[in-house]
């Protein structure tokens, strides 16, 4: 809960015991009271804006007026002693009903928080731009109009000057376009989705490039299906925050909607996620994806018109990581793409078209998984759904081998390696998760491994946590 939204929740339910307990409301209190609770409401509305879970906060501020036009209205009786009689079963209920009502008033913004994210632990402010590219060499696969391009939208967190200022970044710039989305793809209702659009970041739009390194590596980030470029922000700030440029693709038609620099919307679409011999297709589009948005990537370190990213690229040292489908694609791209020096896999089936050989993968490679999406397959019924997920799991027998890591988290879900469970603790709660020390668990460990593989820094963890440990298990065979 934002700190005004706080202080109007707080004084509002402290009104509405003064109302129904102080036997002496005067008018002048009564009045004092209303606009005591209107000026914190308005200074919310102003500062913070207004929200509709905070609904039931808001017309408490007007209760003062109702007492006030009812006591005109309807003249009370009064006993010999000077007070109002209240029959007792009338006064019972009363304060049944305005418990339970001053609960769901705490209760709604406290489910459905303003979420922040915390503080990045680097050195480095974060600045970030967005771009709208074109592949003119691909046709768009999921429009009917013949000779679309391929038009992805990409988000770039990169480490900003220690003096910079400026607008802070919302987590989500269209709200209404992607609490559809989130409402389509989860079938839940769209109100539950619009906080996302009060939340603030850590980055500052456009900001300048630090100087204090010549160059910084480049990461790209890629979402799972129907997630969207920035669902990881608690990571990429983090990243971004201890010198690297990470790069956010949003594979279009496959994230949770796409909002291109004209306004146009490019919404979800329906896929055939059951179907192995599918998704390893439909992954080859995503590694195009990425080959060409790294392919403007290094058009920006050759000349870039905004003159921020000319030469500053580390284009020797690129890693790639992504959560699920993205996940799968970073394994890809490593096997494929000379480029990718190091990638790391969130939680992500092993899909694409090659499979790691025995022996492991012959560069770094850091496979992070939730303990509950390997064990799902155990709760499996059907025996067809059940072979099928056995056969991608096998895909996993070499992951470990030629000096990489397995890292499987305990406690944890797949959905727990986003942002998503931030939005209320009714997730964690349901899922069994502590989010904000799953996040923690995540960045400290792909830290360590980038800085060791692209910056040549010496590994602080993955080496000496090799085994079982209370949070998760890391294998290296």
């Amino acid at each position: 809960m934002r700190s005004i939204e706080m202080a109007s929740t707080i004084l509002n339910v402290l009104l509405l015991g003064w109302i129904l307990f102080a036997r002496n409301k005067t008018q002048r209190g009564l009045l004092i009271g209303f606009g005591a609770s209107a000026i914190v409401v308005l200074a919310h509305a102003f500062i913070e804006g207004m929200r509709w879970q905070m609904i039931p906060v808001y017309a408490l501020t007007l209760l003062p007026i109702l007492v006030l036009a009812g006591r005109r209205l309807f003249k009370p009786r009064k006993e010999k002693d000077g007070y109002k009689k209240r029959p007792l079963i009338r006064w019972i209920s009363t304060i049944v009903l305005a418990t339970l009502y001053s609960a769901i008033a705490i209760a709604l913004p406290i489910l459905l928080p303003i979420f922040t994210f915390e503080q990045p632990t680097g050195p480095y402010k974060v600045g970030t731009v967005t771009y709208d590219w074109k592949d003119e060499q691909r046709e768009e696969t999921f429009t009917s109009e013949p000779g679309d391009p391929r038009e992805l939208m990409v988000q770039i967190w990169y480490p900003a000057d220690s003096q910079a200022k400026g607008h802070i970044a919302s987590y989500i710039t269209n709200a209404d376009v992607f609490a559809e989305g989130y409402s389509t793809i989860l079938n839940l209702p769209k109100v539950l989705f619009t906080t996302f659009g009060y939340v603030k970041t850590h980055a500052i739009e456009s900001a300048e490039l630090s100087q204090v390194e010549s160059a910084y590596p480049v990461l790209l980030f890629s979402h799972g299906f129907s997630g969207h470029k920035n669902q990881n922000t608690f990571q990429v700030e983090e990243l971004a925050s201890h010198g690297y440029i990470v790069v956010g693709i949003d594979h279009t038609y496959s994230s949770t909607a796409s909002v291109f620099a004209d306004g146009r919307v490019a919404p979800y679409v329906q896929q055939d996620l059951n179907s192995p011999s599918y998704l390893d297709q439909a992954n080859a589009g995503w590694v195009e994806d990425a080959k060409f948005v790294l392919d403007q990537v290094e058009r920006l370190a050759n000349d870039d018109p905004d003159n921020r990213f000319t030469g500053r690229l580390d284009l020797q040292n690129v890693g790639m990581f992504g959560h699920s489908f993205g996940g799968a694609t970073s394994t890809q791209m490593l096997m494929e793409d000379e480029r990718i020096k190091a990638a790391m896999n969130l939680d992500g089936v092993l899909y694409g078209k090659q499979r790691i050989p025995a022996g492991g993968l012959a560069k770094p490679f850091l496979m992070m998984s939730a303990d509950g999406s390997l064990n799902s397959v155990q709760q499996i019924q059907e025996p067809e759904l059940r072979q099928m997920m056995e056969g991608l799991l096998a895909r996993y027998e070499h992951v470990a081998e030629g000096g990489n890591y397995w890292m499987k988290v305990n406690h944890m879900t797949h959905m727990g390696f986003t942002d998503l469970y931030l939005l209320s603790p009714l997730f964690e709660r349901m899922e069994g998760v502590d989010v904000r020390q799953a996040h923690r668990l995540i960045n400290a460990y792909s830290l360590d491994f980038f800085n060791h593989y692209l910056k040549r820094q010496p590994l602080q963890l993955l080496e000496q946590n090799i085994g079982e440990h209370p949070d998760f298990t890391l294998q290296k065979d």
